[in-house]
């Protein structure tokens, strides 16, 4: 398999307790704090290596890491099926997140975080058009992409079909929808978020069972794609784990 580099402390942390192959994990002569990541390192069978500053700036191409990168495996994708496996596994009504062509990779990093932290059984991108499961991705989920199955599908409408047969609703996200606060959201469900400059692509919003929309009472008419999907999720996660 192709080597992929992963950086920053807590996406090396959760990608070594997830069990992700980690080859190498080069640290920074001096840094600090980092005991804990290196005996998890050896723990799992990684090399560990002593590396220059100028050393981990050129792995992680100058972006910021915290005084250590890791080599590892490229990210596997799953398959729906698997996603579909986890709530069935948990004895819960399915929770899907669907990235229609979101292309930039802090954004996507940022919604499986927060698919994570929301409890969303996995996350589903199509193969073109979208960021992919790069170490930017797992930089921004803070290490939830180890955590959280994504799987990578070459037709999301034809997916979608597919997963309403299974009698899952799939809600959309367009500021012309219907306001989030006044849908009912539970039961088996499915979200999807649009990319960053078009929304929701012409057939997958057809294939969408209902549009939802979030309120908007500043001078700005839309938010950011991440920030769109962490409101909408949490939501979801209102409607399914009401206040006692």
């Amino acid at each position: 398999m192709e080597e992929q580099i992963i950086y920053g402390r807590n996406a090396i942390t959760e990608a070594l307790k997830a069990g992700k192959c980690i080859d190498t994990v080069f640290v920074q002569r001096g840094a600090g704090g980092l005991g804990k990541l290196i005996a998890l390192a050896k723990e799992n069978g990684a090399v560990v290596k002593d590396a220059s500053a100028d050393k981990l700036d050129e792995l992680t191409g100058g972006e910021k890491h915290g005084g250590v990168a890791a080599i590892a495996a490229s990210a596997e994708y799953a398959d729906v099926e698997d996603i579909l496996a986890v709530s069935e596994a948990k004895g819960t009504d399915p929770f899907i997140i669907i990235a229609d062509e979101i292309q930039d990779p802090h954004n996507l990093g940022a919604i499986i975080r927060t698919a994570e932290a929301a409890g969303a059984d996995g996350v589903i991108i199509p193969k073109r058009r979208s960021a992919g499961l790069t170490s930017t991705v797992f930089k921004t989920s803070a290490g939830a992409a180890s955590w959280v199955k994504v799987a990578r599908v070459a037709n999301l409408t034809e997916t979608i079909k597919m997963l309403k047969t299974k009698g899952i609703w799939v809600y959309g996200a367009e500021a012309d929808g219907e306001p989030f606060r006044s849908a009912n959201l539970t039961g088996p469900a499915a979200l999807v978020i649009g990319s960053e400059g078009n929304g929701l692509g012409r057939l997958v919003r057809e294939s969408c069972d209902m549009i939802l929309s979030i309120d908007m009472y500043g001078r700005i008419n839309s938010l950011n794609a991440s920030v769109s999907a962490g409101i909408l999720m949490y939501e979801f996660v209102r409607s399914r784990h009401p206040a006692k």
